[in-house]
């Protein structure tokens, strides 16, 4: 900055700093009004839905993940069945598990495999219905 030499400069550069002064203010307190509206407990659980439904891996995880379970749940009611058996309780409960992670982990694989079982299915028939 110069040297300020008389009054006159010296009430211009105080204007411009009381200026300047207003507009940063301005700006601040534009800026906490928005950081409070986004600090809002509304705010926030939408902005974080916003974000899990605009996630491209969050559709696949979550159908692997129902596809896991559900499959791990039919596993072991048919193991089960209806008896009353403990140990056969013990070998569903084992089964379900192992057959939940390894489908929720792997469901793509999964998913290929049975488009080529239904492939081979309809294959299968196409043949059968072709023979006279």
């Amino acid at each position: 900055m110069q040297n300020i030499t008389n009054i006159a400069t010296l009430k211009f550069a105080i204007q411009g700093l009381e200026a300047e002064q207003a507009d940063k203010g301005q700006l601040l307190k534009e800026q906490f009004y928005l950081t409070c509206e986004n600090l809002k407990p509304v705010n926030l659980l939408k902005s974080s839905l916003n974000e899990m439904a605009s996630s491209p891996n969050l559709i696949n995880n979550i159908l692997g993940t129902v596809i896991g379970l559900a499959t791990g749940y039919l596993s072991r009611k048919i193991v089960i069945g209806s008896s009353g058996n403990i140990f056969r309780k013990l070998i569903g409960s084992v089964l379900q598990f192992g057959v939940t992670s390894l489908v929720a982990k792997h469901p793509d694989d999964i998913i290929s495999l049975g488009q080529n079982i239904i492939q081979h299915i309809f294959r299968k028939k196409e043949m059968n219905s072709k023979q006279p």
